[in-house]
């Protein structure tokens, strides 16, 4: 039955930035569907937090504290989910930052960096960790949270490096999707529009010019929610999802429409 593409019983599955807005939806989201879902965050309360929300659910879940700018402790964490489950079945890449509202001549090397570290290094530190594992499997999939910023250039707010980092996000996604689906491990993103999380407050709650302009551009009138992102990841990191790899799903309300 096509509907039971969708479960992920006895699947693991570890999502990186899990502790609030789209990476807790997707820890949500991944263990209604059965898997076990393991939340790797850099601040240990939000790991408590989270795990402490999701159990409440009576969901299977588990945590740990990382930060992915650290390829070492990348590496020795997805080895102990691999000690202590047996296996990785899903990751998704959530771990990211956005600072915005800087123009590129006053850009320093440090928010440059930031950006890169994380939303880039970090990113593919996670790939290839969990990636060898899913390899030597010969199944599993990765998720990228990417953006729409990858795609165009946002208005009114100048932030070049942010989208050039999503931008290596989008492409680095297709790379890895071509090396790997011959191995079995499928390589996907999701591209969202701004979505009301804590790295969006900026705009959605401090700058209501800027909100307004945001909306005028995109045709639903409206920013996502969380939820809105893990349906997509869900649906990626499934069976239902089979064919498709190196794909950057767009969730951007028509943004890009115009």
């Amino acid at each position: 039955m096509y509907m039971d593409k969708l479960k992920l019983d006895g699947r693991v599955a570890v999502v990186t930035g899990g502790g609030q807005g789209i990476g807790a939806a997707c820890a949500r989201a991944l263990g209604e569907a059965g898997a076990t879902v393991i939340v790797a965050e850099m601040l240990p309360d939000r790991v408590e937090a989270s795990i402490a929300e999701l159990q409440k659910l009576g969901l299977k879940a588990h945590g740990v504290t990382l930060d992915v700018t650290k390829s070492g402790d990348v590496d020795a964490v997805a080895a102990d989910v691999v000690k202590q489950h047996g296996r990785v079945d899903i990751l998704v890449n959530n771990a990211g930052v956005a600072v915005s509202d800087v123009r590129a001549e006053d850009t320093t090397d440090e928010h440059w960096r930031f950006h890169m570290d994380v939303n880039v290094d970090g990113l593919f530190w996670c790939c290839r960790a969990f990636g060898r594992q899913m390899l030597g499997q010969g199944k599993g999939a990765i998720v990228n949270i990417g953006s729409m910023s990858g795609f165009i250039v946002n208005k009114p707010q100048p932030q070049a490096f942010y989208n050039a980092s999503k931008a290596a996000v989008h492409h680095l996604t297709k790379s890895l999707a071509a090396e790997w689906a011959a191995r079995g491990v499928r390589v996907n993103a999701v591209a969202p529009t701004y979505i009301e999380t804590p790295l969006t407050a900026f705009g959605i709650k401090e700058n209501p010019d800027m909100y307004k302009t945001w909306l005028e551009m995109t045709p639903m009138g409206r920013v996502g929610q969380p939820d809105e992102i893990a349906s997509v990841v869900h649906f990626l990191a499934s069976d239902a999802a089979s064919l498709l790899t190196g794909s950057i799903v767009l969730a951007d309300g028509g943004y890009t429409c115009w």
